[in-house]
Parts: structure tokens; C-alpha cells; sequence
């Protein structure tokens, strides 16, 4: 009995990206993905000490989209220019001052999330809703255990730091996941079959 082997999952970034130069088109990746969560970070709502944004979409977006390697090369740029001085974090914020806020912990949690997030999706795909729900899923929980770690220096005790700092955030994190399930098998499947 012979089993027909998945074909191999394809990144949804090479279909929106499509220059042939690999430098060029990983600049451009990284860019595009920069200006992307630069841009997600300014729908705030401050509803606390931690403020609702639509970075974490777009950290989980963009890992799932890029895999591993160009997710977290992504973050790790996008917060090497917001610590240097460029007004990329939530409210303009920037500068190696953040590091020292109440959401330092969330933005160290990004980078874990995207490489968890990246490896599930080169290993799964993105063409299919459980391997993106679950990606989702696992990054979501990486972004909470580090902010809600950070939060403790500022919270009397751990109850209110997870209080402060997943509560508040549980229905719109869900809401992206189920919206990242809905939107990734079906763009992936359009734009970048398996090959």
C-alpha cells in the first residue's frame, strides 16, 4: 500500500512578494512586513496599564506567512528601529525607554511567538484552518506567559499581572484567531498553492 505524501506547504509571503532575487525579495519581505506591524500598532485602545493593539495580529500574520526565519527577522527588526528612536510601537511610542513600560515583556514575547507560529506553519501549511488555528493559538499563549512575566515587576502579585495583562485581551485574541483561520487556508490556497 503506497501513501501519497503531502505536498509541500508554500509560504503565502513568496505569492505577495514575488521578486526572484532572494536578497531583494527578503529587504522587501521584511519591509513590507515592518511598515505592516508599524502600522497595526497604531489601532490602540488604552484600556489599562497594557493597551489592546493589532500588533499581535500582525506578529502571528506575518510568522504564519513568512515561516520562521523571515517572521522573526521581521520582529526583531521591527523592534531594532522602534528601540533606536523610529515611532513604530503603539501611540508613536520608541526609544530604549520602552523597555522599561509595562509592555517590554509583549514586545520580547513577539519574537517567540513568531518563531513558534513560523515553524508551525512551514511544517503545516497555512492551507488548512487547524495547523493555523493551532499556530495561532500557540503564539497567542508565548505573547501572554512573557507579558504577563514582564507585568509582574509593576502588579502586586501575579493574579492582578494576569488580570492586568490577558483579561482583557482573551475575546479580541480570539477573535484574530478565528479571523486568521478564516482568511489564511483561503488566501494560501488562491495565492500560493503547494508545490
Amino acid at each position: 500500500m503506497t501513501t501519497t505524501a503531502r505536498p509541500r506547504p508554500a509560504l503565502l509571503v513568496h505569492a505577495l512578494v514575488p521578486l526572484r532575487h532572494p536578497g531583494l525579495r527578503t529587504l522587501a519581505q521584511v519591509a513590507l512586513g515592518v511598515a505592516f506591524l508599524a502600522a497595526l500598532a497604531q489601532l490602540r485602545l488604552a484600556i489599562g496599564p497594557v493597551p489592546v493593539t493589532g500588533q499581535t495580529l500582525g506578529v502571528l500574520l506575518l510568522a504564519a506567512a513568512g515561516g520562521r526565519r523571515l517572521g522573526v527577522a521581521t520582529v526583531v527588526t521591527y523592534l531594532g528601529l522602534g528601540l533606536a528612536g523610529l515611532p513604530l510601537f503603539a501611540g508613536g511610542a520608541a526609544g530604549l525607554a520602552t523597555l522599561g513600560g509595562t509592555t517590554a515583556g509583549y514586545l520580547v514575547g513577539f519574537v517567540v511567538a513568531a518563531a513558534l507560529v513560523g515553524a508551525v506553519a512551514e511544517r503545516h501549511g497555512t492551507d488548512r484552518a487547524l495547523p493555523v488555528a493551532g499556530a495561532m493559538l500557540l503564539g497567542t499563549l508565548a505573547i501572554y506567559a512573557f507579558g504577563v512575566a514582564w507585568l509582574t515587576r509593576f502588579a502586586p502579585d501575579l493574579t492582578t499581572a494576569f488580570a492586568w495583562g490577558v483579561m482583557p485581551f482573551v475575546v479580541g485574541d480570539a477573535l484574530k484567531i478565528v479571523l486568521a483561520t478564516a482568511l489564511l487556508p483561503w488566501a494560501t490556497r488562491w495565492l500560493a498553492p503547494a508545490r
